[in-house]
């Protein structure tokens, strides 16, 4: 059973390098969708901020494993 621990992580691994990344681009998909069934005023932003969004937390996340090397 433990190459089947093993097959699932490397699985797993494919889709998510980073946790803490995966995790902060979740949590901003909530955010924005929390916004878009808050506020229907803010329905027609929705688009740019998530792209806004999303693009900070690469640019981070890419700043940050420079810097880690």
């Amino acid at each position: 059973m433990r190459w089947l621990k093993i097959a699932f992580d490397e699985v797993v691994g494919l889709f998510i390098d980073d946790a803490s990344y995966a995790m902060a681009i979740v949590g901003w998909l909530a955010v924005v969708a929390a916004l878009g069934f808050g506020f229907a005023s803010v329905r027609s932003w929705l688009g740019p901020v998530l792209f806004s969004g999303l693009a900070v937390i690469l640019a981070a996340g890419a700043a940050w494993r420079a810097r880690r090397g």
